[in-house]
């Protein structure tokens, strides 16, 4: 298996990316490979710098970078030679079976729409991210596609329900429809065409709307959301997330007191802030990409981009993109539903 990995996208490309891609070797070599793709001179100099060893690591020169200021649409068609381009199309040719890249998130949307393509029945593949809590979840689309149709929400129920199942092992995900009420009626006229479709689609396990302040009681497995909506959601988890995190630690951090109650919890803070932290799944899959593309965080570390390679890895062991197509796939002759296998 090879991974075809960004170089140099990212804040911390190439150092991290490169330590990320050495630790993922580590601990899958034989049964995977990376191929690093990027300016080969600043990818050695790197490694020289850290003391990196690249074994097992193949470099593919890519002189240009895709910036985050660059527009998205026009970085793709002009940088031809950029290392998330070159990346993009190696996967499209079948030089590799997923790519993973840290860098611009809207560049890397329209790079697997123009270049990847989709599976059929997908306009435009979904920015998933799981969302870390006691019962991690699920939440598509998380920016990419900030207006949607009704019947692009029903596909991300599906697209989502199969990563759930696939890759993170849940059986039988809930999927629920973010919304501002629990009935039916409830939102605008394309949230209530997107739950009767869901509610009508035998592939997924729909419970129906659920509201924000709910969304954190673990009430559903897959939650859906126009782009727009979903990456507010995303965005506001994030920002209470830093809060209470920083509570917590001005709390240990009072007084005697507080240092001596913090001895005493110290495992479950300990438990409490694995469980909360982004870095243990790596990135966001882009659902509905032709081939597995991951989108890691823009500030990922070497940790973080060891996880969004294993998180490629799984979804390559486990055909997702190829299980998605079949699901997503319908007999218009016979007017089928598509149906999770």
């Amino acid at each position: 298996m090879k991974i075809i990995l960004d170089a140099m996208g990212g804040d911390n490309a190439p150092h991290e990316i490169l330590k990320g891609a050495a630790a993922a070797v580590a601990s899958f070599w034989p049964e995977l490979e990376v191929i690093a793709v990027g300016d080969a001179d600043a990818i050695a100099a790197a490694a020289k710098e850290m003391n990196l060893g690249l074994e097992h690591i193949e470099i593919v020169h890519a002189p240009e970078v895709i910036s985050m200021c660059d527009e998205p649409a026009k970085a793709v068609r002009q940088k031809k030679n950029s290392s998330m381009v070159v990346g993009l199309q190696m996967l499209a040719e079948g030089k590799g079976d997923a790519f993973v890249s840290a860098g611009s998130t809207g560049a890397l949307h329209v790079g697997t729409s123009l270049i990847v393509r989709t599976i059929k029945g997908v306009k435009r593949p979904a920015l998933a991210t799981v969302i870390p809590g006691v019962s991690p979840f699920l939440l598509l689309d998380c920016g990419a596609n900030v207006e949607c149709r009704p019947t692009m929400l029903e596909a991300f129920g599906v697209m989502g329900s199969v990563y759930m199942e696939k890759v993170m092992g849940v059986a039988k995900p809930r999927v629920a429809l973010v919304n501002n009420g629990a009935e039916e009626t409830k939102g605008t006229p394309t949230y209530v065409e997107a739950h009767a479709l869901l509610k009508a689609n035998p592939s997924i396990h729909f419970v129906g709307n659920v509201e924000p302040r709910d969304i954190p009681a673990g009430v559903a497995d897959v939650v859906v959301a126009d782009g727009f909506t979903g990456n507010v959601v995303l965005k506001l988890t994030e920002g209470l997330a830093k809060y209470f995190g920083g509570k917590i630690k001005e709390l240990f951090k009072s007084g005697l007191g507080g240092n001596m109650a913090y001895l005493l919890v110290k495992n479950g803070v300990s438990e409490f802030k694995k469980s909360m932290d982004a870095d243990e799944y790596g990135g966001a899959p882009f659902l509905g990409a032709a081939k597995p593309v991951i989108k890691a965080h823009g500030s990922s570390n070497a940790r973080a981009i060891h996880q969004a390679i294993r998180q490629a890895k799984l979804c390559v062991e486990n055909d997702l993109c190829g299980v998605m197509a079949k699901n997503l796939a319908t007999d218009k002759e016979e007017g089928e539903k598509p149906c999770i296998s």
